[in-house]
């Protein structure tokens, strides 16, 4: 099996948690954010996760993430996601894009190895959710904010041992917080978000900086 992915994309990282907390083997293909080519050869769309297996490929991160975890007939990521635990994901959405989407297109991420890349997602994502200067200058006011939404997170936390669908949900969210410095994260969504990088093979991106 191969999963194609950006790095940076937080339903590709939902796609790659089953591989690492169920020790499924796993060949990873990072795209380049400008190639519109070949996942749209692959599945008629420029979106990534695609997961190729037995010849067949498969988008949709949710969709994945049910097939790799039916492999071994112990599916351990059905059923409904806690809703509180929706709620506060759909509470913060806006305020962790805004912080999110303007540092996204960093080198540190295989997609972003190009200077095309780069000037591809800015354009897209620029017409989406405003100039990328505009929103870096609330950083003070959303990082304020959302570490307000952190402390209320804490009751909410998955087991960091276990494996469930709210790990899905919850962990490639912040994961992608973490493209950025400057967040005080309650200690317990610290350990949870350090403890599930590592079992499931997606390191935070100051591990990536670490690394380069």
């Amino acid at each position: 099996m191969k999963l194609f992915v950006y790095d940076h994309c937080p339903f590709c990282v939902r796609a790659r948690i089953p591989f690492g907390l169920k020790d499924i083997p796993l060949d990873l293909g990072f795209q380049l954010n400008d190639d519109e080519e070949t996942p749209i050869r692959m599945i008629g769309a420029k979106m990534l996760p695609i997961l190729q297996d037995d010849g067949k490929y498969m988008g949709e991160s949710l969709d994945i993430v049910h097939y790799l975890d039916a492999l071994d007939g112990l599916p351990v990521f059905g059923g409904a996601p806690d809703p509180a635990l929706v709620e506060w994901l759909e509470k913060w959405n806006d305020v962790i894009n805004d912080l999110v989407i303007p540092r996204t297109p960093d080198p540190v991420y295989p997609e972003f190895a190009t200077p095309e890349a780069i000037a591809y997602f800015t354009r897209k994502k620029t017409a989406t959710f405003g100039d990328f200067d505009g929103l870096k200058a609330r950083t003070p006011e959303l990082i304020a904010s959302l570490e307000l939404g952190l402390e209320a997170l804490v009751p909410l936390l998955p087991d960091a041992e276990g494996a469930s669908i709210n790990d899905i949900l919850l962990f490639p969210v912040l994961r992608s917080l973490s493209v950025m410095d400057g967040i005080r994260y309650p200690a317990a969504v610290d350990a949870y978000r350090h403890r599930m990088a590592e079992r499931s093979g997606v390191p935070l991106v100051s591990a990536l900086r670490a690394s380069c």
